[in-house]
């Protein structure tokens, strides 16, 4: 029997197994009570072209979760079939057991990601946002993800198993999703003494002196007061990091780091510290190399932020695509989508070609007309051949596809 497109969206049959497309909803309704409550109280946290961008750097990211899922449910399953010490039968207390694992473990995966040049190179995209909101939250980094999972695995030596351990991860995150904000102040004492809060991340986010590798917890701030990493939210927060990526390209957010370690390494004489500076830390030099010269501090009295000037009417069309970007990730990543391991990996490839154009549009690049209209060709070819849909859907994807064509044919040759 024929499925829906609309039916395989919005409602589930079956086992649904993807925690992402669970949360998906309840982060688009955040984000949305968010700017309705900046716009209603008159403050200004939310800059378009960095948003949209960092909602498409999370849709690129959203790809990579089912694979890093797979590959981390094969081989934690490994473990936990031939070597776990305990067979646990989940209960609430060891519900809330391994989300503190998680949450433990977590606070040393951060830590180690700014402490290593390789690992810094896989979590700086998200701190290359300039600032602070729920879009933010949504820069993720497409390396880091599956990084972390070098390090949970002794849950499931433990007794946790792989599939409840990917779930409780995704929870972990969601929950850190809700420290990314300027609207809430500092809470109750004993509030801000035990958990992490919003104040305690933004000073996480900080390029301040004062403010850097601090508050490296997600949940529980104890982890840092206990390891000498806190640091109280005083001086007002300069957003972002040092050397960051100038470009909203998807890419260069999310291998910008990699490509300076990279010639940072290809500069040294001797083999052995080409390969050892990948694993040191951000300021390590070889004897006989310059050494390490820090920027002076950036503080929100001389910070200037990466603007472009984007095509004529660029943000609408953005908005739409950026809509419909979100229902093309839910096909690749839904559990009971229609489409094939296949048409899903075909998906994901067009959604990373859609992210890309974006950053086209908003930096008025040339090559942008002709590959825009590519890619809506392509993209509505696929919905059409993939999905068993209905004669009124596919007159939507057609009327979607040639009115974007238009739209782009007609304002995407100049900028305002």
């Amino acid at each position: 029997m024929e499925t829906s497109l609309i039916n395989s969206l919005f409602f589930a049959k079956g086992g649904e197994t993807n925690i992402y497309a669970i949360i998906a909803p309840v982060v688009v309704a955040l984000i949305a009570l968010e700017i309705v409550a900046s716009i209603a109280l008159r403050r200004k946290l939310i800059r378009f072209q960095e948003a949209i961008m960092n909602f498409g750097t999370q849709l690129c990211n959203q790809t990579t979760n089912v694979l890093v899922a797979v590959v981390v449910v094969t081989l934690y399953g490994w473990l936990w079939r031939n070597y776990r010490w305990f067979d646990l039968e989940m209960t609430p207390v060891l519900w809330v057991a391994l989300f503190l694992g998680i949450d433990f473990i977590f606070y040393w995966v951060h830590r180690w990601a700014h402490a290593t040049n390789i690992g810094w190179a896989a979590h700086s995209p998200h701190h290359s946002a300039q600032e602070m909101n729920f879009f933010v939250a949504l820069r993720a980094s497409v390396t880091m993800r599956i990084y972390s999972f070098f390090f949970f695995w002794p849950l499931a030596l433990l007794g946790f198993k792989p599939e409840h351990i990917v779930m409780m991860t995704g929870i972990h995150l969601f929950q850190a999703f809700l420290h990314h904000t300027e609207l809430v102040p500092k809470l109750w004492k004993p509030i801000e003494f035990l958990f992490t809060t919003p104040s305690h991340h933004r000073v996480h986010h900080g390029m301040n002196f004062a403010y850097l590798d601090k508050n490296f917890s997600e949940f529980l701030i104890i982890w840092d007061r206990l390891f000498g990493t806190f640091a109280e939210e005083n001086e007002t927060v300069a957003y972002g990091m040092y050397g960051g990526p100038t470009s909203w390209n998807p890419l260069r957010i999310n291998f910008h780091y990699y490509q300076k370690v990279w010639e940072l390494s290809r500069s040294f004489p001797r083999t052995v510290d080409k390969f050892k500076v990948w694993f040191m830390p951000l300021t390590w030099r070889p004897a006989g190399v310059p050494a390490f010269q820090m920027e002076a501090e950036i503080t929100t009295t001389n910070q200037v932020r990466f603007e472009t000037t984007p095509f004529n009417r660029a943000q609408p069309y953005l908005v739409l695509h950026a809509v419909l970007g979100l229902l093309l990730v839910l096909l690749v990543i839904k559990g009971n989508s229609p489409w094939s391991p296949e048409q899903r990996w075909a998906g994901a490839a067009l959604l990373w070609w859609a992210v890309f154009n974006w950053s086209g549009i908003l930096e008025a690049r040339r090559w942008l007309l002709a590959s825009e209209a590519l890619r809506l060709a392509l993209t509505a070819a696929a919905f059409l051949t993939f999905s068993a849909t209905s004669s009124v859907e596919q007159g939507v994807i057609a009327f979607l596809a040639l009115g974007s064509a238009v739209w782009v044919g007609l304002n995407f040759r100049r900028v305002p």
